[in-house]
């Protein structure tokens, strides 16, 4: 029957349902970028870059920084030219003097931290010796596979913790005076959180590290992993070969051109390498350190933003053409007839 037919061809039909999604058909919005709009959002990103830029750079400004390196200036004449034969001989007298002037009033608390210049902790190799297992928990001692060459006692003993960047645990040492008086350095909660609760156990206590070939600090092994902040500060390795590690903090208020007396313990071997060691000390604003580059960087794109807004507006006033007009084509302007057509 012609009814039946019709049905079943409706029922076969692969049309979709209509909807205005499917067909394009839903409101929408195209931006046509006039002057007024290039423009205006320049001088609006102009204005709010530069001065974010300037309260940056006030911020900056208002850290006192010092910054001493001392790998040089601690090693004794008979020995500036065997530096290397210096920091591994064991009996050589490794205690080293310095002293510096506070430029300005520095409140605390002071942060201590040590440099190092030409150490690549992110070499490949570097980054991967170190078991995360057995830094989490005692159970995992003998999970030294990825530790190698230092995962291992000459006994098959298990080194805890194992790996170079334990190994290579920075060990020079600072003691501060000023005038006479010895200042306290404060080395709890220099470290993160998340990486003493979560990633060092409360169980895991140093075994046969340092044992034999000595790279770095020695750990005590009554104390457990998870509270050896010096430790956990170190095994956070840094993308560059330029870095600053957290030594501790100095918890009084230091006044302008106080001086200050800094014994050093030379002992971290930076001098096979051709690298160099410096002692910085450094208060913090709401931005944190020492950085101009956040402030130069909103200055530059603000004043860039700015520098364009003034010339479109030139151009704007002294060659002004129609919105949309075609004659701007480039098929309008180079229409010019050929000969013989």
């Amino acid at each position: 029957m012609p009814g039946s037919d019709s049905t079943a061809h409706k029922s076969k039909s692969r049309r979709p349902k209509y909807s205005q999604f499917s067909q394009q058909e839903l409101p929408a919005f195209k931006l046509i970028l006039t002057p007024g709009y290039v423009i205006s959002t320049f001088i609006v990103v102009g204005l709010i870059f530069v001065p974010i830029g300037l309260i940056s750079l006030f911020a900056s400004e208002t850290v006192v920084e010092i910054v001493d390196r001392y790998d040089n200036e601690c090693i004794p004449k008979d020995f500036r030219d065997n530096r290397v034969e210096f920091i591994k001989n064991k009996q050589t007298n490794k205690s080293c003097t310095r002293t510096f002037t506070v430029p300005k009033q520095m409140k605390s608390p002071i942060f201590i931290y040590y440099q190092l210049e030409n150490f690549y902790q992110n070499h490949r190799r570097y980054v991967k010796s170190r078991s995360d297992k057995q830094l989490q928990s005692k159970k995992n001692a003998a999970h030294i596979r990825e530790c190698k060459p230092m995962g291992e006692t000459d006994n098959k003993d298990p080194i805890i913790p194992c790996g170079l960047i334990a190994w290579s645990l920075f060990n020079d040492t600072y003691g501060f005076s000023v005038k006479g008086k010895d200042l306290k350095v404060n080395k709890r909660d220099i470290a993160w959180g998340s990486d003493k609760n979560y990633k060092f156990g409360a169980d895991v206590f140093p075994k046969n590290f340092q044992v034999g070939d000595v790279g770095g600090k020695s750990l005590n092994s009554s104390i457990p992993l998870s509270e050896q902040e010096d430790l956990i500060v170190w095994m956070r390795t840094a993308a560059l070969s330029t870095f600053r590690k957290l030594y501790g903090k100095i918890e009084d208020d230091l006044q302008a051109n106080d001086v200050i007396t800094v014994v050093i313990e030379n002992n971290y071997n930076t001098y096979d390498f051709k690298g160099t060691k410096s002692l910085v000390l450094s208060t913090t604003s709401w931005i944190g350190g020492k950085n101009d580059f956040l402030g130069v960087t909103f200055i530059t794109i603000g004043g860039i933003c700015l520098f364009l807004a003034i010339t479109f507006i030139l151009l704007y006033v002294i060659k002004p053409r129609p919105l949309g007009d075609p004659s701007y084509l480039s098929w309008n302007r180079n229409s010019t007839p050929t000969p013989g057509r």
